[in-house]
């Protein structure tokens, strides 16, 4: 087998014996998804944590986190319209970049497809078992992974609904803490400077600028899931354009919402930055402390019931997504075929294999203390990676094989390498927990692809 696709493969037909998918989703199922996977107060958990790293700045932080997801976004928006196929970043790197560059984007994304799901499962393990302290959190996690798993299992279309409902739900929470603020902030005014959320407290010296960028390179975490739309190009309705559209839509989305509830947490903490960077134990509950002390306890519990049925149904879209690349790597014969598989256009081999995985790893962590830790250290790796080799597909369709025609500089170079850059330098900030086993799974993917170049060359 050649290492190097042809140009238009994107446009064959998908060969017989393989699987399809049934075309059933609109642009609303698709945005849903994408918000569901984000969940739309994903910085409630890390408020704490940036707003310490950024000197007070943390509404800026997410400004500056959404520019730089907003390259990224530009990119698939550039390749969900040459290969509008399931597998996402695993189909355009096997197209512009090559096999074997595919299947790396393939197996770097699983990895972050598997853990986020795996993530917020245990947090919702964990909330549910606070409510409820009778019944231990792996059951309550268990029971997550089970229930979304039937759902996916039902169809996409099936899934959008409820996650329709459960969106909505998240959105009227968090329109009652902006209302609910706004009338506390308009009485008794902030705890802090009016900007201070965007230029910082001052209770750590003045502005800094690489404080900011370090604490980016946490808050991207809250935006790894976006790119999950690109997973469902083969089942939408009207076309790859909507998927692109809906990629756009949902980042922009997402950066308004983080930007507004971290501004107006920031003004509502009562605690300087300073003292959350002397003591991290108290960083994970800022944000509920903050509510509790400004507004009351009543909108503290309504914000970590949301945040907590947020999170079980989150995993509805990352496990949706991880099923379709399973299947798309299935059914080109980088995983086992068998993963190709679908019942009335639903992959459900490749969703039942996804759910084992992740239902594996978000138990194991929800028996130990320092599962949470162990998870959250290494979902971001994975992700980076792909959207690094995203990138590099972009140039290499466009620009070096100049496939797509006449070659727009901005748009086909100068945006991807900018965006290469930001996700290798987000990278390098990881942890070295992180990095380690990031490089681990790569080394694994690695034997594996020279396994199968061994098998295909002997067969010839």
């Amino acid at each position: 087998m050649s290492d190097t696709a042809e140009p238009g493969t994107e446009d064959r037909p998908i060969r017989e014996g393989h699987g399809h998918l049934r075309r059933s989703l609109r642009f609303r199922d698709l945005v849903v998804y994408g918000l569901l996977f984000i969940a739309p107060m994903a910085p409630v958990g890390i408020f704490g944590t940036l707003d310490a790293r950024s000197h007070g700045a943390v509404a800026l932080v997410y400004v500056v986190a959404t520019v730089a997801m907003a390259f990224t976004a530009f990119s698939y928006a550039q390749m969900v319209r040459v290969v509008p196929q399931a597998g996402s970043v695993f189909a355009y790197a096997r197209v512009a970049l090559g096999q074997g560059a595919g299947f790396v984007a393939g197996w770097m994304a699983l990895l972050d497809y598997v853990l986020i799901p795996a993530v917020a499962y245990l947090f919702s393990g964990i909330a549910m078992n606070a409510l409820v302290p009778e019944v231990s959190r792996w059951v309550w996690t268990a029971l997550a992974v089970v229930i979304t798993t039937l759902l996916n299992l039902w169809g996409v279309r099936a899934a959008a609904r409820v996650g329709f409902l459960v969106l909505a739900l998240e959105i009227v929470v968090l329109v009652v803490f902006v209302v609910s603020a706004t009338v506390v902030l308009a009485r008794d005014g902030a705890e802090r400077g009016w900007l201070s959320p965007l230029s910082g407290d001052g209770s750590q010296g003045a502005f800094s600028l690489s404080a900011v960028i370090g604490a980016v390179s946490v808050a991207v975490l809250s935006y790894l899931g976006f790119d999950a739309i690109a997973s469902f190009a083969e089942e939408v309705t009207g076309g790859a354009g909507k998927v692109a559209r809906a990629l756009l839509f949902c980042l922009a989305l997402a950066g308004v919402l983080f930007v507004t509830q971290t501004y107006l947490g920031a003004l509502l903490e009562p605690v300087p930055s300073a003292e959350l960077a002397a003591d991290p134990g108290r960083q994970g509950s800022a944000f509920y402390d903050a509510v509790d002390v400004s507004v009351g306890t009543w909108l503290h519990d309504l914000v970590a019931v949301g945040k907590a049925v947020g999170a079980a149904f989150a995993t509805l879209a990352g496990q949706a997504a991880a099923g379709r690349l399973l299947f798309a790597m299935g059914r080109e014969r980088r995983l086992p075929r068998v993963l190709a598989r679908t019942d009335g256009g639903v992959p459900r081999v490749a969703l039942l294999c996804s759910a084992a995985v992740t239902l594996v790893a978000a138990v194991w962590a929800a028996r130990r203390d320092d599962g949470m830790d162990h998870l959250v250290s290494v979902v971001d790796i994975g992700a980076l990676t792909a959207f690094t080799l995203l990138h590099a597909s972009v140039v290499g369709w466009f620009a070096v094989r100049r496939a797509g025609g006449p070659v727009v500089w901005w748009r086909h170079v100068l945006m991807p390498v900018t965006g290469a850059a930001i996700t290798i330098a987000v990278i390098a900030e990881a942890s070295g927990t992180a990095q380690s086993v990031g490089l681990i799974w790569l080394a694994v993917g690695a034997v594996v692809l020279v396994a199968q170049r061994g098998r295909t060359g002997a067969a010839a």
